[in-house]
């Protein structure tokens, strides 16, 4: 979960500056991350199903083989397009694809490694060990933009990282492959079809209840219980993915750097903002007991604030700060999310309401990026002035429609 989750983030945080080395539109860069959680939403839920029938860790190593491969394609397409074996916009549509194939097979690993951990423990250790998995599932957020400046390499400059987690991902599969105890079809442990891995902090859509509950069918969205939950996702969820997909072009253009001095900066606004997200749902949210209800309000506070500082930031001191606040507030966000849609139903139904609340997420990084990436076009502050004005908008809903 650490190694899928930073390769990810890590290709996130430089692909911005490849995109401007590369001429290629904004747009298009926008492009290959929507497409591919596309993909991943489509085939997260059906991997989640066929690992209860045929087996975990077979789609823990097919989930792990589509990341490697995907990793490695990706980094000799956008290679070939910096050294100019190929010309600039058709090594970035090879790049897209090799995204597709990212999401169509990587999704299989996230929902069969929770199976495994669920079936493996016993109901006193359930919690822990699944919390640890979606730790490590957020840890990876902040190692991936750390760690991607440093894996610039000599000859494929901004494409070294992939080609470096690719090296980690084969490691993780041949100690996968060798460590992990053959499973039967069956038993306690179900995975929830876990959401796309993006830069903010832990997917949506893992649970304790959902990785044990029995699957009864589909809730729909607009169920009277559930849809207030539903509306806080799709709207902050939104707003997180604008706000995180913009922020490569801003400290691109506000800091009026190339696209080759850009990885580290990014690394460092990314980092901060993954840091940020992680204290809260590990040290503020724990210790200070918070409801979901609280936690979507204070949440959406804190959040419009970030968005609307990064707007007007014109150094990196600034929009690392903003953007950590901004992500604070996220991070507070998405855990109340995930937490009311799963508190307002009972038992028998946590396996749907998990898998709502993973198509929510995965709906709002499919348009999310791009609505940002096109708001930024047309004048730099607008993604943020939007996500902000769209949080304080929500904010007398969260008053007056969450119950207490």
């Amino acid at each position: 979960m650490l190694t899928i989750a930073a390769g990810n983030t890590a290709l996130q945080s430089v692909l911005p500056a490849i995109g401007r080395s590369l001429k290629v539109p904004d747009s298009a860069v926008a492009a290959a991350f929507s497409v591919s959680a596309l993909v991943w939403v489509i085939a997260a839920p059906i991997w989640a199903r066929r690992s209860d029938r045929q087996g975990r860790k077979q789609m823990v190593l097919l989930g792990l083989f589509g990341f490697c491969s995907s990793v490695f394609l990706c980094g000799v397409f956008l290679a070939a397009g910096i050294v100019g074996w190929i010309a600039p916009l058709p090594a970035f549509l090879c790049f897209i694809v090799a995204r597709m194939l990212y999401g169509t097979f990587g999704a299989a690993a996230p929902p069969a490694a929770q199976a495994i951990v669920a079936m493996g423990t016993t109901r006193d250790d359930r919690t822990r060990a699944l919390s640890l998995l979606g730790s490590a599932f957020g840890l990876g957020t902040i190692l991936g933009p750390a760690l991607a400046p440093f894996f610039v390499l000599p000859m494929v400059g901004l494409a070294g990282p992939a080609f470096v987690f690719s090296i980690f991902g084969v490691g993780v599969l041949v100690v996968a492959y060798r460590l992990l105890p053959n499973d039967v079809p069956g038993g306690i442990g179900r995975g929830a079809a876990t959401s796309y891995p993006s830069i903010g902090g832990e997917p949506t859509g893992a649970s304790v209840r959902a990785a044990t509950a029995e699957d009864r069918g589909k809730l729909p969205l607009t169920e009277a219980r559930i849809w207030p939950w539903m509306l806080v996702g799709l709207v902050t969820g939104h707003a997180q993915a604008m706000a995180g997909q913009a922020i490569g072009f801003l400290i691109i253009d506000q800091l009026h750097i190339s696209a080759a001095q850009a990885a580290a900066e990014t690394g460092i606004v990314l980092m901060t903002g993954a840091f940020a997200a992680l204290l809260a749902q590990w040290g503020i949210i724990p210790n200070l007991r918070l409801t979901p209800r609280q936690l979507a309000i204070w949440g959406a506070l804190l959040a419009a604030a970030g968005c609307a500082a990064i707007g007007f930031s014109h150094s990196l001191h600034m929009l690392a700060v903003s953007y950590g606040l901004s992500s604070l507030g996220f991070g507070f966000l998405r855990p109340g999310f995930t937490a009311g849609a799963s508190l307002a139903v009972g038992m028998s139904e946590q396996g749907a309401v998990a898998g709502r609340t993973t198509s929510v997420n995965g709906a709002c990084f499919v348009l999310g990026p791009s609505i940002g990436v096109g708001l930024y076009q047309f004048w730099g502050p607008l993604p943020y002035v939007t996500s902000a004005a769209a949080l304080l908008l929500l904010l007398p809903y969260l008053v007056l429609r969450l119950k207490r």
